[in-house]
């Protein structure tokens, strides 16, 4: 092979090597840093009353989907920054693998609380625990309708519904 080709190729071999290390180091970043949470507070809202001052059916319809809550965030413990969307299907959380949110956590039972929907509303059961399932500083004994912006404290972790 000619001078050329060889320098071709290791140059090739060089920029290769790069790219993979590149690589390696965004996910590296992304498994460290978890997911970037936006905030939407500069989001134009649209009035819902009408110039009489009384909303329609439509915009009261609207407002309800508006209000309801469509994410699941975790915001302290090891999986911060961590989002779940809400669907219709109920969210179990735990340590064990069939969990939809998996918590790596000494703390959490394997099938320790589930969030789920009952009519317009998401609703927070604990499933025997151990260490109990914590809103604010009161022990979760029996299903409660849960609020956007209510923290739930599960283990070391605390999650919460959010618009």
């Amino acid at each position: 092979m000619s001078e050329l080709t060889m320098t071709l190729l290791r140059l090739g071999y060089l920029v290769l090597l790069w790219v993979f290390v590149f690589s390696i180091i965004r996910v590296l970043r992304r498994d460290l840093y978890g997911t970037r949470i936006t905030s939407r507070k500069g989001a134009p809202r649209e009035d819902l009353v009408t110039q009489t001052g009384m909303p329609t059916p439509q915009r009261q319809q609207a407002a309800q989907v508006r209000n309801r809550p469509t994410r699941l965030v975790v915001t302290e413990g090891p999986l911060r920054g961590t989002t779940l969307p809400l669907s219709s299907s109920a969210i179990l959380i735990g340590r064990a693998p069939s969990c939809t949110l998996v918590l790596d956590d000494d703390y959490s039972s394997s099938r320790h609380a589930r969030i789920f929907p009952s009519g317009d509303q998401w609703v927070l059961e604990d499933l025997g625990s151990t260490n109990g399932t914590f809103i604010g500083s009161d022990r979760v004994t029996s299903p409660v309708p849960l609020t956007p912006g209510v923290q739930v404290r599960v283990g070391q972790s605390v999650v919460e519904l959010q618009r």
